[in-house]
């Protein structure tokens, strides 16, 4: 648990010290050599997260003070994974990648309530990223500036200086309309250079229209669901926790990216797993759904036998009556028992 939170926490401070792309600080670049450490950290950190919840999911659970409907553990043990969630979140802040901060932020809430089966988690956990994101929204400007933009897209359009990305995109996905204009077919060159990464969705979205990203969308929750149902076959608490955290990291990701791109929530920058370009995302998804195979494979293995257990296979004696003479009701004579 503490090697793997040490790797992600160095993993992500590295790129502080490079210099920021397109207003984030989340590369490392060397020559022709680039790469994101945080797709590799949030790997590590679901680790921890989940090593550390199966180590203590009892004290967590039933020990502490109660507050209403809440069950609050000692601080003790949780002051240790809630200090290394705010270390995380915030170097994040430094480097301006909200969008794995909230990823983050989610993947702790929502292992936190599997690992303890107290709803009132969830509660607390929507009320916490509420409170962050108006705070960060009001006092970060980059951050600020995009909450703008998603409160009103086309303001750049009224005031003469022509459509933003937000409102390209949301453009793009009403020339699809139902069936798309076909691949190769769409326009969605005007967005830019994101096209092709943060606003891939919005091109599979005017290309294939609405069935086909009804379609993206059902194998993102079919490969989800898989990663759930791998998490409930396990029998041990670490196995079943990390099976659940990898597949929250790829729900997270699927909804903070579409979310952002269809204007429900304020954009972030982040990668569409599987869709869009970049090598660390492609990388990190694929170790992901190595492990989640993984999982399935040591969950799908048939119980040991009775026999290396211990236990005693049960074994049919044969009855014999000890005088002649009417059977009594209870046993009969040459009956099996």
């Amino acid at each position: 648990a503490y090697l793997s939170v040490v790797a992600a926490l160095l993993l992500m401070t590295v790129p502080i010290f490079f210099p920021a792309v397109n207003g984030a600080r989340i590369w490392i670049r060397i020559d022709e050599l680039s790469f994101q450490p945080g797709e590799f950290a949030k790997i590590l950190l679901a680790v921890f997260f989940a090593s550390y919840l199966a180590a203590n999911h009892s004290a967590l659970a039933y020990t502490g003070r109660r507050i209403w409907r809440l069950q609050l553990p000692t601080g003790r043990v949780l002051g240790p994974i809630v200090a290394i969630w705010l270390l995380s979140v915030l170097v994040l802040i430094l480097e301006r990648d909200l969008g794995t901060s909230l990823l983050f932020f989610g993947l702790f809430v929502i292992l936190l309530y599997v690992a303890t089966g107290r709803t009132g988690w969830i509660a607390v956990g929507l009320l916490l990223a509420g409170v962050g994101a108006v705070a960060v929204g009001w006092l970060e400007p980059h951050v600020h500036s995009r909450v703008q933009d998603w409160l009103d897209p086309f303001a750049s359009i009224n005031a003469g200086q022509g459509p933003d990305q937000l409102a390209q995109s949301l453009f793009a996905f009403a020339a699809g309309g139902m069936f798309g204009t076909g691949l190769g077919l769409g326009r969605s060159v005007l967005i830019g250079f994101a096209a092709k990464s943060d606003f891939i969705l919005a091109t599979a979205g005017e290309e294939l229209g609405l069935i086909g990203l009804t379609a993206i969308i059902l194998l993102y929750a079919l490969l989800v669901a898989r990663g759930y149902r791998t998490g409930l076959a396990l029998r041990d608490p670490f196995g079943r926790l990390l099976a659940v955290g990898l597949a929250s990291i790829v729900a997270l990701q699927v909804f903070v990216i579409a979310g952002g791109v269809t204007g429900l929530i304020p954009l972030t920058g982040m990668a569409m797993p599987f869709l869009a370009q970049g090598g660390s995302s492609v990388v990190t998804n694929w170790v992901i759904v190595a492990l989640l195979i993984r999982l399935s494979d040591s969950a799908r293995r048939p119980r040991p036998e009775t026999v290396k257990t211990g236990v005693i296979a049960p074994t049919t004696v044969t009855l014999k009556p000890t005088e002649p003479g009417p059977a009594s009701p209870r046993s009969a004579p040459g009956g099996e028992r």
